[in-house]
């Protein structure tokens, strides 16, 4: 079977490297699976989990909050500012993170110049949420 080799990289270190039979990830339009010898292209990322499924069958569960993928034929480099493995995802964490977020977010208004970036950082959130609670199916 054909492999591609991945490379997960968040701004402060290289997560992963390893080779894969497919990496799916959630592009800004829908979610992208990417097999050996795929076209190249850049396209940007949205918070969501990556996936890199191996030889073996097991598969790779990384959450990101968002950056590029860059795929070329026998390379997919994911670049995020913060990439974190799936077991590393900590559920009352992330929760309790949510729910600080929508307080700023409801004591806010939308004039502030900060709003934006609180809804980016409230999305990141659910995001991260639907990541565990899709790496908890995967496990069952």
């Amino acid at each position: 079977m054909s492999t591609i080799q991945v490379e997960i990289v968040s701004a402060e270190e290289a997560i992963w490297s390893g080779e894969g039979t497919m990496v799916f990830a959630p592009g800004v339009s829908g979610e992208l699976g990417i097999a050996p010898r795929h076209t190249p292209l850049i396209t940007q990322l949205k918070p969501g989990d990556v996936r890199v499924q191996q030889e073996d069958g097991e598969q790779q569960f990384f959450f990101i909050t968002g950056g590029l993928m860059e795929v070329q034929p026998h390379l997919v480099t994911v670049l995020s500012d913060t990439a974190m493995r799936g077991e590393d995802l900590d559920e009352a964490s992330a929760q309790e993170s949510m729910k600080k977020a929508e307080e700023r977010l409801k004591e806010s208004s939308a004039d502030d110049q900060d709003y934006a970036e609180m809804k980016a950082e409230l999305a990141a959130y659910a995001a991260q949420i639907r990541a565990i609670e899709k790496l908890k199916k995967l496990k069952s």
